[in-house]
């Protein structure tokens, strides 16, 4: 069961260390929960060790928000990596190894600029044959979404949708870095970054932290105020880290697999489900995302997007906080994000971003494309 949830606004936090980022999170999710203890904490993060020259995050988390003594595991999985951990509190309840498991995710990206982070984020590539020949994530995102156009026969301008979408939802997101509606104008006239891909493209890296705390229904308080949301599915899975060894560059075998492995658990299918909160970290990512979790025919997802900007009955709600497109991307901490912001959309608590009656929701992260993929699903419980 769900019994908190914290997060900070995302952006650019020049003043605030990532100590205390994390405590931040740390402190709305525990208040949320009315006062559960967590027996364990699982910290997810991509950058510190490189970029804000700080290793043994969990442990340093723990110590920061008061929590010394609990067992504390740190989870690295690039953009996966707050899919990873939130799996592993799941999987450590599950065991019967803790009653109560703090998942905490952050990531200070401006601790360093430029070229730095570039750089930093490239490692999460293969090493040996992609980053050290110059190969960037979005580089290599350029090059699906080039692919994408040529084996589909659609234009550039079919992605807008999903930035266009993103921006919309995100523009009544108190949370978000970018809370302003864009023009499929503004698209079409956007400065190229690695073409085919342009600025709205690419959802940008931005400082940032949130928190669940997991534990059993049983031990939820008295009078407990939220709606009750359960984990009723968690799976991941992983494909070739490099994209040359891939016999099929337009699909994300991995994606799909979580997707089935997650439905298989829940005892659902994806026709059960209310909202998808996909990884958009590229345009071209959220199209691949659709379709391999079954939303989509393949080539066909980029009308989704303009199709859920319609209203049109039958299309599933996704990025409904502004995605990371809009939200903003801190890596390490996305996955985490995700869950908050679907359980508040389960919770009927996401306010002007609510969508209507929402019980079931799927939320996806991936690191690199689809290389890793980790798929939750959550499910209200009640009336």
């Amino acid at each position: 069961m769900i019994a908190g949830l914290g997060q900070t606004p995302v952006g650019e936090h020049w003043d605030t260390s990532l100590r205390e980022l994390a405590l931040q999170a740390v402190t709305a999710a525990l208040e949320e929960a009315g006062g559960i203890e967590p027996q364990a904490l699982f910290a997810s993060n991509l950058l510190a060790p490189s970029i804000s020259d700080q290793a043994h995050l969990g442990t340093l988390i723990a110590d920061f928000s008061g929590l010394a003594g609990i067992e504390a595991v740190t989870v690295e999985g690039a953009g996966a990596s707050g899919g990873l951990a939130f799996r592993q509190a799941c999987l450590m309840l599950r065991a019967g190894a803790a009653d109560s498991i703090l998942v905490v995710g952050v990531e200070k990206m401006t601790d360093q600029i430029g070229n730095v982070v570039e750089s930093t984020v490239s490692a999460t590539l293969d090493g040996d044959f992609e980053a050290v020949q110059g190969l960037t994530p979005t580089a290599q995102a350029a090059l699906l979404m080039r692919r994408y156009m040529h084996e589909y026969g659609v234009s550039h301008d079919c992605f807008a949708g999903f930035p266009i979408l993103a921006h919309t939802n995100g523009a009544t997101n108190p949370n978000a870095f970018f809370r302003k509606a864009i023009s499929k104008d503004a698209y079409d006239q956007a400065g190229v970054v690695s073409d085919p891909l342009n600025v709205f493209d690419i959802a940008p890296n931005a400082d940032g932290a949130a928190a669940v705390l997991l534990t059993r229904r049983e031990l939820l308080p008295p009078g407990f105020p939220h709606p009750l949301v359960r984990v009723t599915g968690s799976s991941s899975a992983t494909d070739t880290l490099a994209l040359h060894d891939r016999p099929d560059l337009l699909e994300f075998p991995a994606a799909r697999l979580s997707v089935q492995r997650a439905c298989l658990q829940a005892g659902i299918s994806i026709q059960d489900v209310d909202l998808f909160e996909l990884y958009d970290a590229y345009s071209i990512y959220a199209a691949l995302s659709l379709e391999a979790a079954g939303f989509a025919g393949r080539g066909k997802a980029w009308r989704m997007a303009q199709d859920c900007q319609l209203g049109l009955q039958g299309t599933i709600p996704i990025s409904t906080f502004g995605g990371l497109k809009a939200r903003g991307n801190p890596v390490g901490a996305t996955g985490v994000y995700q869950i908050v912001e679907a359980a508040l959309q389960l919770r009927g608590q996401a306010g002007a971003n609510q969508v209507p009656d929402a019980r079931r929701a799927i939320t996806q992260c991936l690191g690199g494309p689809a290389s890793s993929a980790v798929t939750h699903v959550l499910e209200r419980l009640g009336g």
